[in-house]
């Protein structure tokens, strides 16, 4: 029998089947903000399906099979293999989301740097405010990395970093360019003794928390490594 159902779930919803196919979806023709709201949405369904694992006590990664390779019968096998299936799709909607949106944003950028308005604001006075209009949309800090251990007595531990937090921003490093996390290494590298500001989200739901912590990479702590912590993608 599986674990029982928390009756909240009841709302989130899964492909019928493990046979359900999930058509890619087309973002073309959208607006820059209809992007952001829509990668809004989509991480809030991530969430929502991780929410269904959690319920079932797995994760992405954890065998639906016992020992001698039979499915397990403390879990509703068919029903994590379609919401990791689900899963599996809208991530990959996401990364295309994602490029569209870093697409759309430096396309914004470039079309209002050749505006007449960008042009005029070269030359106004330092105490002329700028029109609202000129405002460009931010990049959506969106986390790109998660903290998985934090070594005690560690420069991490020091920062106030705990495993499970999400990082948004690593110094100047965000989800568009850190490269598979190549360019947070180089950043740590090239600031050792020196504080890093790091943006985080701990915790889910109503309690998540968005903090900005400052990290000082450094040697000889103790342990190993500069930062004392293990940081993974997401």
């Amino acid at each position: 029998m599986g674990l029982p159902m928390d009756p909240n779930l009841a709302e989130i919803h899964v492909p019928s089947g493990p046979t359900s196919v999930h058509q890619a979806e087309s973002f073309e023709g959208l607006t820059l903000q209809q992007l952001i709201s829509r990668k809004d949405n989509l991480e809030a369904e991530l969430k929502a399906l991780g929410t269904v694992l959690d319920s079932h006590g797995v994760t992405m990664e954890t065998s639906l099979t016992t020992f001698d390779g039979y499915p397990r019968s403390d879990i509703d096998v068919a029903q994590v293999r379609v919401t990791r299936a689900r899963i599996i799709a809208l991530r990959n909607d996401w990364k295309a989301l994602m490029d569209k949106i870093e697409k759309g944003l430096h396309e914004h950028h470039a079309k209002y740097q050749a505006s007449d308005e960008y042009k005029n604001s070269l030359t106004r006075p330092q105490s002329e405010p700028t029109p609202t209009s000129a405002q460009t949309p931010s990049a959506p800090e969106t986390p790109f990395a998660k903290v998985s251990r934090v070594e005690p007595g560690s420069p991490a531990n020091e920062a106030g970093l705990k495993s499970g937090d999400l990082i948004r921003r690593f110094g100047d490093v965000i989800w568009s360019n850190h490269e598979r996390l190549r360019k947070v290494g180089e950043t740590v590298g090239q600031n050792l003794n020196r504080p890093i500001s790091v943006k985080i989200s701990r915790g889910n739901g109503s309690e998540a928390q968005e903090l900005e912590l400052k990290l000082t990479p450094r040697q000889n702590w103790g342990g190993r490594g500069t930062l004392g912590c293990h940081i993974v993608p997401v």
